[in-house]
């Protein structure tokens, strides 16, 4: 099964986010045993540099970074990507980017806390609960 992260879950496990830790960490872990084939979307990187620098430091993030990029595959972004984001119903540009990332890979699924911004999907949409559930690790 091939499940594109959204970026809010890597945080929660990045942070150590104590209400969402435990289910997201279960998920990342699945990606580290290849028992699923994780993704990320290029923009995630980014964005977790940009937050673990702030609340910890360059170092701490530049190494979470390498350990993402042993664990997960990244979904690239091209100029026709963001055509389709731009142009989406989605009403948050940088959801929209990661949807239409995993659709050119194709992904089976996104994982996100937030299911509501991926109302416009065309794929399958799951919260971490849902996801273990389908995989039994509930």
């Amino acid at each position: 099964m091939k499940v594109l992260f959204d970026t809010n879950i890597i945080l929660d496990v990045l942070l150590e986010r104590e209400q969402f830790f435990e289910l997201s960490s279960n998920l990342v872990s699945l990606a580290e045993t290849q028992e699923i084939e994780g993704y990320l979307c290029a923009t995630t990187i980014t964005t977790i540099d940009y937050l673990v620098s702030r609340k910890f430091n360059k170092d701490k993030a530049r190494s979470a970074i390498q350990k993402l990029l042993r664990i997960f595959q990244i979904a690239e972004i091209n100029k026709d990507i963001l055509l389709h984001s731009v142009e989406s119903k989605f009403s948050d540009f940088e959801d929209a980017v990661q949807h239409f990332s995993g659709q050119s890979i194709p992904v089976d699924s996104i994982v996100t806390r937030n299911i509501s911004d991926f109302k416009q999907a065309e794929y399958p949409v799951y919260s971490p609960s849902e996801l273990c559930g389908i995989i039994g690790l509930d």
